[in-house]
């Protein structure tokens, strides 16, 4: 069962997603949020990977020969999670900013 947010942290949480999807960049407001929305979007990306590590280290402790059987889902989630878990900035991103195309109907 989810705990209930706090209301300090609903107040810091962002409310725009992590993209540059929309953003005016004359809005200094709309433009910091939405760089905060992805420095903290990768940052959940890099943590998670760490806590899939930590854990993936106890199962190899607590198997000990036998990991390779025990430990491969998690050894495979582990693989996927570093694929993201690195903290690459918002500059690249807001800087090459590429408009997705409308849908023609």
């Amino acid at each position: 069962m989810p705990t209930p947010e706090s209301p300090m942290f609903l107040a810091k949480k962002p409310k725009v997603p992590p993209t540059f999807d929309g953003v005016d960049y004359e809005d200094t407001k709309a433009l910091k949020a939405a760089q905060d929305a992805i420095i903290r979007e990768q940052w959940v990306k890099c943590m998670m990977a760490r806590l899939v590590g930590e854990e993936l280290g106890k199962c190899y402790y607590r198997e000990g020969v036998n990991h390779l059987e025990k430990c491969g889902a998690l050894r495979e989630r582990y693989f996927e999670a570093l694929k993201y878990a690195k903290i690459r900035g918002y500059l690249f991103e807001q800087q090459n900013y590429i408009p997705t195309p409308e849908p023609k109907e």
